[in-house]
């Protein structure tokens, strides 16, 4: 396999491709639109759907359907467009069919801008739409490991029956990297047992997004918490630098967690026992490994391109064992390399002298206070 210059939507789109999606619906939004634009020639090329919805509130419809008829259907849209699917998102959890969903998060609230952020975390990772379900949430931090994770993300929907949704912020959607395509894998031509497929020679199957007595609804809920639970027990997955003896931790997803992990090298340079963790599942996230390595840490650094939403699942993994701080930018300002490097700093000072529940402020120095935002 050649490795090839290529853009991270576009990568995205052949890598879905080629893990063997039959059917996508869509519509266009930046800093998405280059997806829905290669799938809109390379689909029917192939024979298979695709299709432009009038909105986003069609385009998850459409995608409800074809998974209810057993195919590998996905969207992709960003962050506002996003928020327009979550009825439908929700309805696809209720009913239990894998659909494969690409948020390429921009700056908010609101409508926004189209420069690149995070703060979609609380929405796909915390609800995604109403109801007690979660998605299963990956978030890659190069356009290898973009393609790399579309194959996986229709497998984890096919073999829990859930919504698997890959996050990305902007810059990794647009920026062009070396990455190398997986081969193209033969498309699931007989239907999964539960599908419609509207046989006759064949028992009745049935789809419910709901159940009407309340009895039935716990029963639901109760088992589909078992399967979350299976999950969050099976599918963690982590990335780590330099954390085997660690003193202070950087903890970032996505875009936010590759700067950081050069400022992490440059503390290392300055003799500072810094190091990088990077949760690649959102949901489930890694709680766990967390815990662990707050057995032996003197502090964490959390880094998002948002308000700071994961930090708190950060706070709550390390359970009050070692001081938490943050470091944020907003409305598609990225982290730098020197800010995060002069934060590892400050905490190192810090924490040397600190209790854990001690305050300690972080700011980046290149930039006023009022740039960054720093939780105590």
């Amino acid at each position: 396999m050649a490795i090839e210059l290529l853009k991270g939507n576009e990568a995205i789109a052949e890598a879905a491709v080629r893990a063997g999606v039959d059917a996508y619906f869509g519509y266009p939004i930046t800093p998405q639109t280059e997806l829905l634009e290669y799938m809109a020639k390379r689909m029917p090329e192939l024979g298979r759907v695709f299709l432009q919805a009038e909105s986003e509130l069609g385009a998850i419809n459409m995608v409800y359907g074809a998974a209810c008829a057993g195919k590998r259907a996905m969207t992709s849209s960003s962050s506002p467009g996003v928020s327009l699917m979550q009825e439908g998102l929700s309805y696809i959890a209720a009913a239990e069919v894998p659909v494969v969903l690409v948020d390429v998060m921009r700056g908010g609230p609101g409508l926004g801008n189209i420069a690149p952020s995070q703060s979609d975390y609380f929405q796909m990772v915390k609800s995604a739409g109403h109801g007690d379900f979660k998605p299963i949430v990956l978030a890659p931090a190069s356009v290898q490991e973009a393609v790399d994770i579309m194959d996986l993300a229709f497998d984890l929907a096919d073999k829990y029956r859930t919504i698997v949704t890959v996050l990305l912020d902007g810059t990794i959607g647009q920026m062009m990297e070396p990455a190398e395509l997986p081969p193209m894998k033969p498309r699931r031509t007989a239907a999964p047992g539960w599908a419609l497929t509207g046989a006759a020679d064949r028992s009745k199957n049935m789809i419910l997004p709901f159940r009407l007595q309340v009895d039935d609804l716990e029963a639901y809920n109760l088992q589909l918490q078992q399967k979350l639970a299976l999950i969050a027990h099976s599918e963690v997955r982590y990335h780590e630098q330099m954390v085997d003896d660690a003193e202070l931790i950087v903890v970032g997803f996505g875009t936010a967690g590759r700067i950081a992990q050069t400022a992490v090298r440059l503390a290392r340079r300055q003799g500072i026992k810094a190091g990088l963790f990077r949760p690649i599942t959102l949901w489930p996230f890694p709680e766990r490994r967390l815990s662990q390595l707050a057995d032996d840490a003197r502090g964490f650094l959390v880094v998002e391109m948002n308000a700071g939403q994961m930090v708190e699942d950060v706070r709550l993994a390390v359970g009050g064992q070692a001081p938490v701080k943050f470091l944020g930018r907003m409305g598609g300002s990225l982290p730098m390399p020197d800010d995060i490097l002069a934060a590892i700093v400050k905490l190192d000072q810090a924490s040397t002298r600190a209790q854990p529940d001690a305050p300690c402020t972080i700011e980046g120095p290149s930039m006023p206070l009022k740039h960054f935002v720093s939780v105590n």
